[in-house]
């Protein structure tokens, strides 16, 4: 990408007279992590704060993984069965989340324990084979006991809802995960899964697979990984037996979109056919599951693929719909967003913020803010350029978001949207604008934007953007 012109960016003036916007005085001691007054809000916001933008276990920088996790199942504990259902459908199916929504339904395994919800919700939220053993293994260690003892743990419901689960899964997804490389070291198996649940076949078929299964017999799935783990023939270098088996991957239509992108450093390093490469980048088949921020690390990895990321990100903002009337952005820059979102990514909350703030298309003036409120020249930062020009806007310092949005009161507007880890170091006024948002996109457990006129969304998933469209159509 090349080099930011920071002759463009600079700093918004305050605004000169007006009334102050009104202040929302929360009528308690509560703070953010910075030392901002905190909203006291109920177990069930507080639970959808912790909940969507999380990766389970993973620390933070301001709590860690074990602390996060503690409160989701405390707080969920406190909500009723039906709202805990609702949420960890939605955490998996549209914010694309994978274990926390499987920790959500081992709660909801205690809460609603002896009803239908129970086993349907789980049948509902496991979508890949996968997360079986996933949720068994999360179910143990929520529960406190030794992944051997679940025999005596697991209710009828949980049971049922696993036993639905396991029927949806066809040959290639089973041989995908449980076949003997594909679970190598997984301490729960697919077989144990089959005995601790004993699912029904719908057909002989179906049956004649599950006695492979249980026998050890179910061979690998052709994927990039089994085709890596084999090595490569005699007389073939490793490089060359990369390539032929992404280049096969690739011609066969096999690889996933996300794998796509996590391996495009490999591919090039191999030598794999830029044109496949880049035909299946645009082609972005499968791609509705990869959260924006993905074409970010993306980016970093392969620099050389980014004339095709990038036409394929705005591929992605292209299907989002537009807001109509005039949107300011206010993306939060500060120290605390430069935090990595897993242990294992060079990811950050500051990547999916500024992905976010790009996916939002129409009259759009994006700023930014950190000691300082910065506007990007009025221009609408675009694709992954305008990613780097967000993050590249001024040194990532402080938090002070309430000076940033007094600073914003007099813009002419039809809404504020910020996107922010919400740990303001100063007082956040309500908002003036007729349709003021507040999108977190971390897990912390007190936030700010929950005054009378704020609109609290939790979640770094383009999907936010969506619910707003959808949200102002309803009136």
């Amino acid at each position: 990408m090349a080099a930011l012109n920071t002759r463009n960016i600079k700093p918004a003036l305050p605004p000169q007279g007006g009334t102050p916007p009104r202040v929302f005085e929360p009528s308690n001691t509560r703070r953010t992590h910075e030392g901002a007054p905190a909203a006291q809000i109920s177990p069930e916001m507080a639970l959808r704060r912790s909940v969507c933008a999380c990766l389970l276990w993973e620390d933070t920088f301001y709590e860690s993984g074990q602390d996060v996790a503690a409160r989701i199942t405390e707080l969920a504990g406190q909500v009723p069965p039906t709202v805990l259902a609702q949420l960890a459908i939605d955490a998996r199916s549209h914010l694309n989340l994978r274990h926390v929504p499987l920790l959500l339904c081992a709660v909801l395994a205690r809460t609603g324990a002896g009803t239908r919800l129970v086993g349907d919700t789980i049948a509902q939220t496991i979508q890949r084979a996968d997360e079986l053993s996933e949720f068994l293994a999360v179910y143990a260690r929520a529960n406190g006991v030794e992944p051997k003892a679940l025999k005596k743990k697991l209710s009828a419901q949980v049971k049922k809802g696993l036993a639905a689960a396991f029927a949806k899964f066809d040959r290639y997804a089973l041989a995908k995960y449980f076949s003997p490389s594909g679970e190598a070291g997984q301490p729960i198996k697919g077989r144990d899964v089959m005995f601790l649940v004993h699912p029904k076949p719908r057909d002989a078929e179906q049956a004649a697979l599950w006695k492979q299964l249980v026998a050890g017999e179910v061979k690998s799935a052709d994927t990039w990984e089994v085709g890596l783990s084999a090595g490569p023939a005699e007389g073939v270098s490793k490089e060359q037996h990369k390539r032929d088996v992404f280049e096969g991957q690739l011609r066969d239509g096999k690889l996933g979109y996300l794998a796509l992108l996590r391996n495009l450093r490999n591919m090039t390093e191999a030598g794999v056919d830029p044109s496949l490469v880049s035909s299946a980048i645009l082609a972005r088949r499968g791609a509705r599951r990869v959260l924006p921020f993905r074409y970010v690390a993306a980016a970093r990895a392969a620099p050389a693929m980014v004339p095709f990321l990038d036409p394929a990100m705005r591929a992605a903002v292209a299907k989002l719909p537009v807001l109509p009337g005039r949107t300011v952005v206010l993306v939060d820059v500060s120290g605390s967003m430069d935090a990595k979102i897993s242990a294992k990514s060079d990811l950050s909350r500051i990547d999916a913020a500024a992905a976010l703030a790009v996916m939002i298309h129409g009259d759009v003036r994006v700023y930014t803010f950190s000691n300082h409120l910065v506007a990007l020249n009025n221009e609408v930062p675009q694709g992954l350029f305008g990613i780097r020009q967000i993050i590249e806007s001024q040194p990532h310092q402080g938090t002070q978001l309430g000076s940033a949005v007094a600073s914003l009161a007099n813009l002419e507007m039809d809404r504020l949207i910020v996107i922010t880890d919400e740990q303001s170091r100063d007082h956040v006024p309500e908002p003036r604008a007729a349709r003021a948002y507040m999108i977190n996109v971390a897990a912390y457990q007190n936030g700010v934007g929950y005054g009378e006129r704020w609109t609290h969304l939790d979640g770094f998933s383009e999907q936010v953007i969506r619910w707003i469209h959808e949200f102002e159509a309803l009136g």
